[in-house]
């Protein structure tokens, strides 16, 4: 499966262990990710590299080694979970945009970086030359981002109506490339939807624990792209073929529908650990 092995490991704790309260064995983080294409020695050169970026902790008991979300990997994925599964929905719009202006020195070029990063998360496009906007009342998010960034001092922020001289299309035209962002959602709902219908007439039971496992991994793989890249537009400034919300919609579906089957390939994989180690997972 494409992707960094560190990608891989955070879609499995995202989608599959969040809401597990204990550290999980390293041979079940093996086996699980095994279907995915990666070996035993990935899994474990990942797991070390997580740990000393902060994402994870391990844990020993004798000779085995388990590895558990530390409080910054569990806010992160609660925050992407919450953007992934249920994204910000506005039927409706006062007409008002965030503005934020940042200056960051170029000794600091990587914080920059970050903030970028984090400021298109948050729904925010570029204007360029340092100016972003959103219709989006993100401030208290910015405030939170500005302190845990330690880059308050570089930032302004404003809220108000966007008065001219352009169209609102226009504007949006500027801040992101809806066009290409609607032609993966079609690509998207193309590759999916006809194996999502044949699941529901064949019903969810037609399908192994562990292929369901193997599908739904990848299903949440490939659409937890989207929300980096959608602003996730109040639905009057969304273009008329939109095809964000059908491709939402598929998604939640098609998920829900292999989430038993995969749910017990996971239960049954962290059942098999060695003696004495099951009551720790």
């Amino acid at each position: 499966m494409a992707g960094r092995p560190s990608d891989l490991v955070f879609t499995l704790y995202g989608d599959f262990l969040l809401h597990r309260g204990e550290p999980v064995w390293i041979g079940s983080l093996i086996e699980l990710l095994a279907p995915l294409g990666l070996s035993a020695t990935n899994v474990r050169t990942v797991a070390s590299r997580m740990v000393a970026r902060g994402w994870l902790e391990a844990e020993r008991d004798g000779r085995r080694s388990y590895y558990g979300l530390t409080e910054r990997g569990r806010r992160l994925l609660e925050q992407g979970a919450a953007r992934i599964y249920d994204p910000p929905r506005q039927d409706t719009w006062d007409g008002r945009w965030t503005l934020l202006a940042y200056s960051i020195p170029e000794e600091r070029r990587v914080l920059r970086d970050r903030l970028r990063a984090r400021l298109a998360w948050l729904g925010f496009g570029s204007l360029g030359n340092g100016l972003w906007a959103t219709p989006h009342d993100v401030r208290a998010q910015v405030a939170e981002l500005a302190e845990e960034l330690e880059v308050a001092g570089y930032l302004e922020v404003f809220r108000g109506e966007h008065v001219g001289l352009s169209e609102p299309a226009h504007l949006v035209g500027q801040l992101w490339d809806l066009e290409a962002l609607n032609q993966l959602y079609d690509l998207f709902i193309r590759r999916h939807l006809d194996d999502c219908v044949r699941l529901k007439r064949e019903g969810p039971d037609s399908v192994a624990p562990r292929e369901a496992f193997v599908r739904r991994f990848a299903l949440v793989h490939e659409y937890r792209e989207f929300p980096a890249l959608d602003p996730f537009l109040p639905r009057p400034l969304q273009p008329k073929d939109w095809a964000g919300e059908c491709a939402l919609a598929l998604f939640r579906h098609y998920r829900d529908l292999l989430r038993p089957a995969a749910d017990r390939f996971v239960e049954s994989v962290l059942e098999t650990l060695p003696a004495g180690a099951a009551a720790r997972v």
